[in-house]
């Protein structure tokens, strides 16, 4: 008797599983040969949205804890923070052995130079750590500033995300934001110029935001920064946030499981192959979370994802905007796309 076995095999370059995408743990894994995690720290910085040197209030979807959820707490020294974290993620993962440092609470570069320098290098220099990624604002990146990361880049692995949010300026002045389109786009430039890799954080589920708006921030920003990486997040609506008064008078509508994994399947689509995936969902403490409650059950959310781009028969970069818009532009007269 003859079994017939079926093999499925991935042919998207940027894999060795069965991801159709370009992942956080797959570019970590041929960047140093071996299993790497990152380690979420508080560096005590504030934000210059809450503390008035450009608004108040901060952005509307923002926590207490300044969208950094899980990070250690700040009252302890950064290199206590670290071990600490690493502790914690060694009970998953419990023979790794290189870290990365994650400053992701707030502002990371909202304080003069020393005292960046000061911060980041204390947890640099730790055993066992291979790299640095600073979250920050495009519009907390003085010249100073981007001189020090620029060294930074010359003598540690390091990435910097930039929180952009959305393309759109009338979403923007709902969610108060406080910085421009085009204020992110200068920040990638000059962060371009040294050669630092940046990656660009999008939320999805904004108040007002259409399919059509979410898939056009993802193609903006592509075709009009040199980003390496891209992190889309869920809306996560949190109590105690300006933003549940949006929800509450109707303003705000929180995206049903099958909407976002559809969604996340068209911007992988477009999404050239090279860009490095850092995120597709996201976590939220249970107990400050008002919704999409469906989110909680992250793994089946990343599993719907494989699930929906396996269905399609398809991968990231299948459709790649920058392909379409080169191809427009090399097409011959009279040509119709």
């Amino acid at each position: 008797m003859v079994v017939e076995v079926k093999v499925l095999t991935n042919q998207f370059l940027y894999s060795d599983t069965n991801k159709r995408y370009h992942t956080w743990n797959y570019h970590l894994q041929q960047h140093f040969g071996e299993k790497i995690f990152k380690v979420a720290i508080d560096g005590g910085f504030d934000c210059p949205n809450r503390d008035g040197t450009v608004a108040h209030g901060g952005c509307t979807f923002c926590t207490v804890s300044g969208s950094g959820d899980f990070a250690q707490d700040r009252v302890d020294p950064l290199p206590v923070q670290l071990r600490k974290g690493i502790d914690m993620m060694h009970k998953k993962w419990p023979n790794v052995k290189s870290y990365i440092a994650y400053f992701q609470n707030f502002t990371n570069t909202h304080a003069p130079v020393d005292i960046l320098r000061h911060r980041y290098e204390q947890v640099v220099n730790e055993d066992g750590v291979v790299g640095i990624m600073i979250a920050t604002r495009p519009d907390c990146l003085p010249p100073e500033t981007i001189a020090y990361l620029a060294e930074l880049n010359k003598r540690y692995y390091i990435w910097v995300e930039l929180g952009l949010q959305t393309i759109h300026e009338e979403t923007s002045k709902i969610i108060n934001r406080a910085h421009s389109y085009d204020t992110y786009l200068k920040a990638v430039e000059e962060l371009r110029a040294h050669n630092i890799p940046v990656c660009t954080h999008l939320i999805n589920g904004l108040p007002g935001e259409t399919h059509e708006m979410m898939m056009e921030s993802v193609n903006r920003v592509i075709l009009d920064s040199d980003i390496q990486g891209i992190k889309i997040h869920l809306l996560h609506l949190m109590k105690n946030t300006k933003m549940l008064r949006d929800y509450h008078q109707g303003r705000l509508r929180l995206l049903e499981k099958d909407e976002y994994v559809e969604l996340v399947c068209d911007q992988l689509e477009v999404i050239p192959q090279e860009i490095v995936i850092h995120r597709i969902t996201g976590d939220a403490p249970r107990d400050t979370l008002v919704g999409p409650m469906w989110s909680l059950k992250k793994w089946e959310v990343l599993n719907a994802i494989d699930h929906e781009l396996e269905r399609r028969n398809t991968y990231q970069g299948i459709h790649s905007i920058r392909n379409k818009v080169e191809e427009h532009v090399d097409a011959p007269s009279g040509f119709q796309s």
